[in-house]
């Protein structure tokens, strides 16, 4: 996945902004994450304090406010997912003409943790981390132990193409207060915008005379209709069943109100219990119990669940916009990509229709224990000038953090689809931050061992809530676990 991200996803916890604040000014467009090992023994040191090797603090100027040591190496580690290495490269490039007594040791991989979580046991991380993939580290984690850098100094440098901007006023609403879980520090850099959805083939869908359904019962009739063709209705990742939130969630929040998403996020006794949470459940269940699910989902990976909707076996998968750019090569040119935010159940959901998920994704981190913290953030400025923005757009068919790149650029399908989809949703964008707070217990538990068991089959909804519930309980108890609220 793009960020699986998560990709990473409004009301931003611990920012003390209100969700509906933050929604009204979150309109804008964008993925995360996949599963994770459990990051506790990785960060059992804690502490945010250097070590003997830190770069010396270079001279502070117009050109180099953050003031990076010319002359000191960058060590930047990105994940290889769906935005692929290129666009990384290619800012790295920059970084290098700027201080070009510099080489950069740049290099890209898919175990973000297994690579990583012994260099910060030893205190020896890399500088500039894109903390994705299956084996993103547990963002709750990393924060409550300290081993993070306050973003704080990059976010109030003048930006990169304007110096009497401050970085942070270049930014799509709603990314400052995503970095954040306790107070002002900034923890985390989502380089990514992303439309979290029910993605489809507008083709399909023309095929079948249907237009996309709007309320359960037109849900299963599209699905009948595609079953009576041969074609399955859904599809999803079936070996990282947590994107089945990508559209479950704001399913949650449209059927229920925001509040339910943010006692779920909160940890609340008896959250899971809600009668939007049971409806939901349940309608998700009725795809399985219908033979609407493509046979042989539950073994699928993320690639091949994609794979086999992009050859027209399945008409809708929930995903996040990376997969444009992740199916590139698979999509075929007269497909018709397209997002909707999902499906309600009926006219008494709390939210309209059109109800989104949509935030950063694609998490960014600077290590508190780094050798050079000051260089990581100025690679993470140049990725935020106009240019490199631009050049991510243009390659990976998803938008930035930066507000704005997207002049002279015409856009790909999935990402005028998901612009559309922003814009019917006005300020009905909520955010859960789950995927933020709490990975393992997102990934592994509520995805793999709730949602994967009932969307398999062996799981009723309300076995699956009892068993979420119980794992949410668990973590809202350990104490070894930092637990954070939406205020």
């Amino acid at each position: 996945m793009g960020s699986t991200s998560a990709q990473n996803p409004e009301n931003n916890g611990s920012a003390g902004v209100g969700r509906r604040d933050l929604i009204k000014r979150s309109a804008a467009l964008g993925l995360i994450s996949v599963p994770t090992m459990s990051f506790l023994s990785a960060c059992a040191s804690g502490g945010g304090g250097g070590n003997g090797d830190k770069a010396k603090e270079g001279t502070k100027t117009a050109k180099n406010p953050l003031g990076v040591n010319d002359t000191a190496q960058m060590e930047f580690v990105l994940f290889d997912g769906g935005f692929g290495k290129e666009y990384a490269e290619d800012a790295v490039k920059i970084y290098e003409q700027n201080f070009p007594k510099v080489s950069v040791k740049f290099s890209a991989t898919q175990k973000i943790q297994s690579t990583l979580q012994p260099r910060f046991n030893q205190g020896t991380p890399p500088d500039l981390i894109d903390n994705s993939g299956a084996e993103q580290m547990d963002m709750g984690v990393l924060v409550g132990k300290d081993q993070l850098a306050d973003l704080t100094p990059l976010l109030d440098a003048p930006s990169y193409d304007d110096p009497n901007k401050k970085v942070r006023d270049t930014l799509r609403p709603g990314i400052v207060e995503m970095g954040q879980f306790d107070g002002d520090p900034v923890w985390i850099m989502y380089y990514a915008y992303t439309v979290y959805g029910v993605w489809y083939s507008q083709k399909a869908l023309d095929s079948l005379d249907a237009t996309y359904p709007e309320t359960w019962d037109e849900m299963l009739a599209v699905c009948e209709k595609a079953k009576k063709k041969g074609m399955a209705g859904w599809t999803y990742a079936g070996k990282y069943p947590y994107y089945l939130p990508f559209s479950l969630y704001p399913m949650i929040g449209k059927v229920g109100g925001t509040e339910v998403l943010d006692a779920i996020d909160n940890l609340e006794p008896n959250a899971w219990k809600h009668p939007a949470v049971k409806a939901c459940f349940e309608a998700y269940y009725e795809l399985y119990k219908k033979g609407y699910v493509l046979k042989g989902t539950p073994g699928l990976d993320h690639i091949q669940s994609q794979t086999a909707w992009a050859e027209g076996k399945a008409l809708f998968i929930p995903n996040g916009s990376w997969v444009e750019n992740e199916s590139a090569k698979v999509i075929p040119a007269d497909f018709g990509l397209a997002v909707s935010a999902p499906t309600g159940i009926d006219s008494s959901d709390k939210m309209p229709f059109g109800t989104i998920w949509a935030s950063g994704g694609e998490p960014f981190i600077v290590p508190a224990k780094a050798k050079n913290t000051a260089g990581g953030m100025e690679q993470l400025r140049v990725m935020l000038s106009e240019a490199s923005s631009k050049n991510f757009t243009s390659k990976v068919k998803s938008l930035t953090a930066y507000n704005g790149g997207t002049d002279g650029i015409t856009l790909t399908p999935g990402l005028k689809s998901g612009v559309a989809a922003l814009d019917k949703a006005g300020e009905n964008v909520v955010n859960p931050r789950l995927q933020d707070w709490y990975v393992q217990l997102q990934k592994e538990k509520i995805g793999v061992s709730g949602l994967g068991e009932m969307m398999a089959g062996r799981l009723t909804p309300a076995e699956a809530i009892k068993k979420i519930q119980g794992f949410a309980d668990e973590t809202a108890k350990d104490t070894s676990i930092k637990h954070y609220k939406h205020q």
